[in-house]
């Protein structure tokens, strides 16, 4: 089995996760240059920001970059074109199916790699032409699925025959190499990477991250078809007694509107949307990029080692 990072051309088979609010031209510049594949989220940014970002990027990192097209966004027809316009080289997607875009980014040369919650969805996509896909379970954080990784990734990796990349609980060595184990081709991270240096989120939600333990998250939103996995706090138990009191909508968005800015940039841990994965109790040190790349892979490579002498 190849690993990802010889299509990506990058050091390590990682890619880190597009966070919205969070990964920044800056932070996925410096997730490149540390070795793994940084990506600039776009969120609900329209495309002449995003634009910025990947320029602020390029500025600062020799290495490939990519971004993550939510499909949701209501921009997102002008910044599939102006994907193509910087030439960024890898395009992830999420919350919809990136059909209409296809032929044109494989046109201009861009590897197209969706996120897939489902390997009826990863079937579909390759179909029309995507070079790998992340095979997420709910155990992530943000915007989850249902089923979990351990039972997704080799249904997908079953499914399609282009490179799979795991995601969704990940965070030490034995996870990266139970992502192999899986059929999985390299790993995405999103919240073992919030307890990085480099990552731009207020101190007060990486202390947070820090003091999870592994059951403090939750899925808010489930009744609305939005399911969202975060830490919890004063903001989620309101919310979810709104929920389960039959609150449409509309009534809980007044918790969410706004909520992961004021986690990212004012640090309110007690009324922010402090998403992060249920792996956020194995995270315990605020450490640099390139040191939580090098231990991932090293430690991966031991424990595939160690599990070889017991065969």
């Amino acid at each position: 089995m190849e690993r990802i990072n010889t299509l990506l051309h990058t050091r390590y088979p990682f890619i880190q996760g597009g966070m919205a609010n969070i990964a920044t031209g800056r932070f996925a510049a410096a997730s490149s240059n540390a070795g793994g594949l940084g990506l600039i989220a776009s969120g609900g940014l329209d495309a002449e920001t995003i634009r910025k970002e990947v320029r602020k990027c390029r500025s600062l990192t020799d290495n490939p970059f990519g971004l993550n097209l939510m499909l949701m966004n209501p921009d997102a027809d002008n910044i599939a074109r102006m994907a193509i316009e910087e030439k960024i080289p890898v395009i992830t997607t999420g919350a919809g199916n990136p059909g209409k875009y296809m032929a044109d980014w494989k046109a201009a040369g861009i590897l197209v790699v969706p996120v897939v919650a489902s390997a009826t969805l990863a079937r579909r996509l390759v179909a029309e032409g995507a070079d790998a896909v992340v095979a997420e379970g709910t155990e992530s954080g943000g915007h989850v699925g249902d089923i979990t990784t351990m039972a997704l990734v080799p249904q997908v990796a079953d499914a399609v025959d282009v490179p799979v990349i795991a995601a969704g609980g990940i965070a030490d060595g034995r996870g990266v190499a139970a992502a192999y184990a899986l059929g999985a081709a390299g790993v995405q991270l999103g919240t073992v990477l919030l307890a990085s240096e480099e990552c731009p989120i207020h101190e007060h939600y990486k202390q947070a991250v820090l003091k999870a333990k592994d059951r403090s998250t939750v899925v808010t939103g489930r009744s609305s078809g939005a399911p969202v996995r975060v830490l919890k706090n004063q903001m989620t138990k309101a919310y979810l007694k709104e929920e389960a009191a039959g609150a449409d909508l509309i009534a809980l968005e007044k918790f969410t509107l706004g909520s992961l800015r004021r986690a990212v940039r004012d640090g309110d841990v007690k009324n922010g949307s402090l998403m992060a994965g249920q792996i956020a109790g194995l995270v315990h040190e605020i450490r640099p990029l390139a040191d939580i790349f090098e231990s991932l892979d090293r430690e991966s490579r031991d424990v595939i080692a160690r599990l070889q002498t017991l065969v």
